[in-house]
Order: C-alpha cells, then structure tokens, then sequence
C-alpha cells in the first residue's frame, strides 16, 4: 500500500475548546472523531497503511479486514483534501 503523512503546514493537536483531536491546516480544521484520531496518531511517512490497520487491530481487538476498510477511506478522503499526502 502507502506510507501516509501529514501534508506540510498540516498538524494533530487537541483542542481543548472542541474537546477533540483536530487536524489543522492553514485556514482550516478538521475535527476527528476518536478512531480518526486513533488513525492519524499513526500516520508518520514511515508507516505503511497495512501496519496501521495492524496496530488499530490490536488495540481495538477487531479483525483487520473490518479496519482495512475504514482506514483506506480515511487515508483517502485527507488525501483527497489535500491534508495527507501518499507516497
């Protein structure tokens, strides 16, 4: 698959006002949901897709072919917003 990262200028923070992890960009913010967080905390450019839906597996004790799924189209979807890029 892919080794996801941030795009430049893209960072995860918590936002103590939305109670929440968000992705921030210039002029814009991303508010994640728990698992969007849970996913994004792993994705540093050294870190396949695979072993991401791998170490949420674990964590979450879910079957990985449940996770690949959702995960993809996360990674997609950032990518697609220009909030990740793909290598």
């Amino acid at each position: 698959m892919n080794l996801p990262r941030l795009a430049p200028g893209v960072r995860l923070s918590f936002d103590k006002q939305r109670d929440g992890w968000i992705l921030q960009a210039p002029e814009r913010i991303v508010q994640l949901d728990t698992i969007g967080a849970a996913v994004i905390a792993l994705v540093d450019g050294k870190t396949r897709t695979e072993a991401i839906v791998t170490a949420l597996a674990a964590e979450y004790e879910a079957p990985e072919a449940e996770i690949a799924g959702d995960v993809a189209d996360l990674i997609a979807d950032l990518a697609t917003r220009g909030l990740l890029v793909l290598r």
